[in-house]
């Protein structure tokens, strides 16, 4: 058994669904599940959908969601020619499941809204990827895997509930096997025990693939993507980036942690937890070898990882009576931005102040300051980014930060991190 993920772009286009198509093919011979994402730019999309239907703009809403349907029929239509194919029938009852949402008036949360809606191109995707590769005799079968993973209801960032998971993974997941060796589901979704759709974190499609992958115990994981495999920073930030044939499971949840976009963090643990192997690999050409993350690498042999984090801002807070920042005091700031769901990139005390970085998302600032005013004083400073070396070489970092203000530094004998303006 293989878990295989395709992200979007690798449905951008026919030609790369066909590509698709060629690399499972050639690894048809065993049992294969595959994850996919929605197609390109979908994801955006429905969330614009999302977006003024929460603001009761219905009718925009209404309209970007006709927009998606008719650019998937036009892919459906350009892939199966068949306008009678049974796959036709199933892409307009997902979209009469939208349009039911968008018939409702937004009562509750918009994160529960969101993955009502959002969720539908993952099942757009696979459906039309599905039923296209039956016909050129790639024989699958499609799984709702909202059926599949069960989960708890905190919409937008759902955590699976594993035992229940597995039970369904071996009634009715793998049974599929015993008709065909290829399984089609969709990445990023799931659902309640109430049956509400929700969605496991933005690029949660590289979680749902791992998810698999412990469940089925499988051989491998493979991510296909449009890169050549990991590298040791991102190319469209930094130039003379250094491939990486292979790297430790640790060192990959420390990438991901500090930033990287890559590998989604919350993918690694289930693979490492059972010793299965990840492969990044490229899409675009399948015999690259690409990267492979396992357990028992020697980090020696790595080069320093850079992961720029940007859009950050950095908030000093300080008590009013100036009272030291002890333990009382971080405890009760620590419960504050747990409660406005807020994530701190990096923090640093002094006696009587507590800084850290965040991302910027000013509708979640304004609630922590809010929260954080009865005993606080706050200043803050936006527009700023974060940088993380890993296996840092102190002239890397002076080249790094030349000309740039470094507001805040921490360092260790492997890594260091800076808020830099």
């Amino acid at each position: 058994m293989k878990v295989f993920k395709f992200g979007g772009a690798s449905l951008e286009t026919i030609e790369r669904i066909q590509q698709v198509g060629k690399i499972i093919e050639a690894n048809a011979s065993g049992k294969l599940l595959v994850v996919i994402s929605a197609m390109g730019k979908t994801t955006n999309e429905l969330e614009k959908v999302a977006q003024n239907y929460f603001m009761r703009k219905r009718e925009i809403a209404a309209q970007l969601l006709f927009n998606i349907e008719q650019q998937h029929i036009q892919v459906a239509q350009s892939l199966l020619g068949d306008r009678e194919h049974p796959l036709f029938t199933q892409l307009q009852q997902f979209f009469t499941e939208a349009e039911w949402t968008l018939g409702e008036k937004p009562l509750r949360s918009y994160d529960y809204y969101y993955d009502q809606l959002v969720g539908l191109g993952e099942l757009l995707s696979t459906a039309i990827v599905s039923a296209y590769f039956n016909q050129v005799g790639i024989t699958n079968t499609w799984v709702d895997v909202r059926d599949v993973f069960r989960t708890d209801d905190n919409f937008r960032d759902a955590n699976i509930n594993w035992e229940i998971t597995e039970l369904q993974v071996n009634q009715k997941v793998l049974p599929l096997f015993n008709t065909a060796n290829i399984v089609i589901a969709q990445g990023f979704i799931g659902s309640t025990d109430q049956n509400e759709s929700v969605t496991l974190g933005r690029e949660g499609s590289d979680f749902s693939a791992a998810v698999f992958a412990n469940l089925l115990n499988a051989e491998s994981q493979t991510i296909w993507k449009d890169v050549t495999g990991l590298k040791n920073a991102d190319p469209k930030l930094f130039p003379d980036t250094i491939d990486i044939p292979e790297i430790a499971y640790n060192e990959v949840i420390e990438m991901a942690y500090y930033g990287a976009q890559v590998i989604h963090p919350k993918t690694i643990k289930p693979l490492q937890n059972k010793q299965i192997p990840l492969y990044v690999k490229c899409f675009l050409d399948m015999s690259l070898p690409g990267t492979v993350i396992r357990q028992d690498v020697d980090d020696r042999k790595l080069p320093p990882i850079i992961v720029l984090k940007k859009n950050q801002v950095l908030i000093s807070i300080t008590s009013r009576d100036f009272s030291f920042i002890t333990e009382d005091k971080i405890s009760e700031i620590y419960e504050i931005f747990h409660d406005k769901k807020i994530k701190i990139n990096l923090t640093q005390n002094g006696a009587i102040t507590f800084s850290c970085a965040i991302d910027n998302n000013p509708e979640k600032i304004e609630l922590l300051i809010k929260a954080l005013h009865g005993g606080y004083r706050i200043n803050y400073n936006e527009g700023l980014e974060l940088l993380t070396i890993r296996h840092y070489q102190n002239g890397l970092i002076d080249k790094l930060t030349k000309n740039r203000n470094v507001l805040l530094e921490q360092r260790s004998a492997n890594t260091i991190q800076m808020v830099i303006k």
